[in-house]
């Protein structure tokens, strides 16, 4: 409805739409989203401040028009019939200030995605503070797999994919939901968008301290998602968060099932073990036992993950030997747990990992699958929530299992005051006081010129950010190469 932020849109018929702009191309989601679009056969540009490699070369390759720097002339050229605003742009973005200016239709993108891809499909989101990339991509994985031809826009770059979305046939969409504010004009929650109708809620712990007051408005969010399922929805909730499974039972209409890799759970396993080739385990559903699969990823969370997406593959009428296929056959996606490569026989890990508990159970989930080499764990405190010392005590505590660690101080931010930062030094002594060789430094090279001196053949260096690091692992790749040279 129209309102002081313009002609502002919670809903659209596909049908009223042919050109799309999109406000912001060049981030992960919405530079996805605009290849999504394109794909469905609307005509879309966008624009950026800066549209650069790799997003760039893909939006080439998608056929979408990219333009930069931002500019009201944009606009003028696209001639939209819709704009879609991403949740970077302020309401002062001169192409922003322009849409209202023109009176031209625009939506956030939770919005228009909801309205244009979500309006007769059977939505199926994956909503939780950790693990939402990895099994929403495995769950679209199990989908493909079983050949339901759904859709599925994600959060990572799926290796079976080798893309974040699909454009499918089939009646299923699968959609990670994100708990972070949608735009400037829509400060909720972007899953609250996506029309849910099948749901996995994976965790529920503080997170996103920059638009959150504490932990009580946090799971207020998750309250809300909850309550968009109808009552023949489906919602799978891990049973190792007791607050999650209160917050689904009390505020959900849908059935809600539980999980867990261990403990007592609707849907949970048996001779659970861990190896080389990933996880071998018995599904135990309310059905019976439904015989043993293989994850090929490490970790109880990746095992608990796959079990909430085995319970709704069930419920939207997959067989247990589809979802056994699929789980075998899933590649995993692009910075979980992904070998970036191995020189002079030193093992090189990316991980997205950035809260204290993903911190430790990707280092557990390591430590599983080569128990017998050395690990070394690097770590960047990046987000807003990581940089700040709510988890201080917990992230003393994340690195066990690590023979060594790195950590890079954080660059100042303006959003985190002086008294509210992480201490990485009181970090850094607590660790080594547990007997993990720990240090820091601000500088990413030198951080690096360090695991290169003392990196030994055999060693695993697990490398956790939920940004580019400063290119930490393509320079630590070289330097290993040259070392052996």
């Amino acid at each position: 409805m129209p309102d002081d932020n313009g002609n502002v849109l919670s809903d659209i018929a596909s049908d009223s739409v042919r050109r799309i702009h999109l406000v912001g191309v060049a981030g992960t989601g919405m530079g996805s989203f605009a290849g999504m679009l394109k794909a469905k056969g609307y005509e879309v540009t966008g624009s950026d401040e800066n549209v650069y490699p790799p997003m760039s070369d893909m939006l080439e390759a998608w056929g979408v028009t990219a333009m930069s720097p931002y500019s009201p002339l944009n606009i003028d050229a696209a001639r939209p019939d819709l704009v879609i605003i991403g949740n970077v742009i302020r309401r002062v973005n001169v192409e922003a200030t322009a849409v209202r200016e023109r009176g031209i239709a625009q939506m956030s993108f939770p919005a228009a995605f909801g309205s244009l891809v979500l309006s007769d499909k059977h939505s199926v989101v994956v909503a939780g503070t950790h693990g939402k990339t990895t099994t929403s991509a495995l769950l679209a994985h199990v989908l493909v797999s079983a050949g339901t031809d759904p859709s599925f826009l994600v959060g990572g770059v799926t290796l079976n994919a080798n893309s974040n979305f699909r454009v499918g046939k089939g009646e299923f969409v699968v959609v990670e939901g994100d708990e972070y504010d949608t735009a400037y004009f829509d400060k909720g929650p972007k899953f609250l968008h996506y029309r849910a109708r099948s749901a996995i809620l994976t965790s529920v712990e503080f997170d996103h301290a920059d638009i959150y007051r504490d932990m009580a408005h946090y799971e207020s969010a998750y309250e809300k998602f909850a309550a968009t399922l109808p009552e023949n929805g489906f919602l799978a909730v891990a049973a190792s968060y007791p607050n999650a499974v209160a917050i689904a039972q009390r505020a959900s209409r849908a059935y809600v099932a539980t999980y867990a890799a261990q403990g007592q759970a609707d849907y949970t396993t048996e001779n659970l073990r861990f190896g080389p080739e990933g996880a071998r385990f018995v599904v135990v559903e309310p059905r019976g036992r439904a015989g043993e699969f293989l994850l090929p990823m490490s970790g109880h969370h990746n095992v608990e993950n796959a079990l909430g997406v085995y319970a709704v593959a069930r419920a939207l009428g997959l067989k247990a030997d589809d979802i056994r296929t699929g789980f075998a056959s899933f590649e995993g996606v692009k910075r979980r747990q992904e070998i970036r490569g191995i020189e002079n026989g030193v093992l090189v890990i990316d991980d997205f990992a950035h809260h204290p508990t993903a911190v430790r159970e990707t280092i557990v989930a390591i430590r599983q699958r080569y128990p017998d080499r050395r690990l070394w764990a690097v770590f960047e405190p990046r987000s807003n929530t990581s940089r700040r010392n709510i988890h201080q005590h917990e992230y003393e505590t994340a690195f066990e299992g690590a023979s060594l660690a790195s950590i890079r101080v954080p660059e100042p931010h303006d959003k985190v005051p002086l008294d509210e930062q992480l201490d990485i030094g009181k970090v850094v002594d607590a660790l080594r006081a547990r007997g993990i060789d720990a240090n820091a430094s601000r500088e990413v090279n030198e951080l690096v010129q360090n695991v290169i001196d003392r990196a030994e053949p055999g060693d695993v260096v697990l490398v956790m950010s939920n940004g580019s690091f400063g290119g930490f692992i393509p320079s630590l790749l070289a330097g290993l190469k040259a070392r052996s040279d």
